[in-house]
């Protein structure tokens, strides 16, 4: 089933307004933030046109935006904090597509990609990426500087290596997963998804504002850091429930090594890639999701 082609105009905006939150854009009146902005207004025009959205998406967009906005702007902590949770939990039940007004259409419905795996569905999420493109984009710093890219990778890719190993090898060692190398005609399409609206919107919440926030928040505390990550990647791993329990162990470990790859680059950007280079690796060369007499 892939995307139709009716919708490519409101999911090639959405794409972009993802892209442009590392566009180093000239500030409009001392404002960078217009060039994503912009193109998430395109987004939700052409999402209004192509029938994904109707105006109750909108008018939760527009709330959620004051949220956000509003979280980052407050001096005082009466305020803020409030502000700063009903940010998290909205950015959750646009993740969770528990807001109205989000018609997100199905790219794959029960597809099995490789032998003896359970089969899965893949949808294109707009609410997702809304909920990651403002998280990204009011609280996580995204590079914008060709020059900070080098370091970042530098200091990512031991821990990436170190996570593709150990959750990978965890997997094969309990006969969750085995090598299964593939290239399907949905290969591009679960790629390109998973990049711009899971990874991004998943580790701009549970890194850079959760952890990060907590860090930030318990900075005086002697283990503030250490609780930071692990209650962050708890609620990582709880998040895949639905998966079934073995799918919660492993998101865990994946957590783990997405914290670490955030912390030792200090960027976003370190655990967007070392989320998505998991995922990508266990798709296209091993068992995805899970091997059916074992997924559960």
């Amino acid at each position: 089933m892939l995307l139709d082609l009716h919708l490519v105009p409101t999911f090639g905006a959405l794409a972009l307004a993802i892209v442009l939150l590392w566009v180093p854009a000239p500030p409009v009146r001392g404002n960078r933030a217009w060039a994503w902005c912009a193109g998430l207004l395109l987004a939700c025009l052409a999402g209004l046109a192509s029938g994904v959205l109707d105006w109750r998406a909108l008018v939760a967009i527009g709330a959620y935006l004051a949220l956000a906005f509003g979280a980052r702007a407050s001096e005082r902590a009466w305020l803020r904090i409030p502000l700063l949770a009903l940010t998290g939990v909205c950015a959750l039940l646009l993740a969770l597509h528990r807001l109205p007004g989000f018609h997100n259409p199905m790219l794959a419905d029960r597809v099995q990609v490789s032998a003896g795996a359970i089969p899965f569905t893949l949808y294109a999420n707009f609410d997702k990426a809304v909920a990651g493109i403002v998280l990204m984009a009011v609280f996580c710093a995204p590079i914008r500087t060709g020059a900070a890219w080098l370091p970042m990778l530098r200091r990512t890719l031991p821990v990436l290596l170190a996570t593709l190993v150990v959750v990978l090898g965890a997997g094969m060692a309990l006969g969750v997963v085995r090598p299964d190398v593939k290239w399907t005609a949905l290969t591009p399409w679960f790629l390109a998804n998973n990049l711009l609206i899971t990874c991004v919107t998943e580790e701009a919440f549970f890194r850079g504002f959760l952890l990060g926030g907590l860090a930030r928040g318990m900075a005086r505390w002697r283990y503030g850091t250490a609780v930071a990550v692990v209650v962050s990647t708890v609620l990582f791993g709880l998040a895949h429930a639905p998966g079934g329990p073995m799918l919660v162990v492993f998101a865990t470990l994946a957590g783990l090594g997405n914290a670490a790859a955030y912390l030792r680059s200090g960027r976003i950007e370190g655990a967007i890639l070392t989320h998505f280079a998991l995922n990508a690796v266990h798709f296209i060369a091993f068992t995805y999701p899970a091997l059916a007499h074992r997924a559960a």
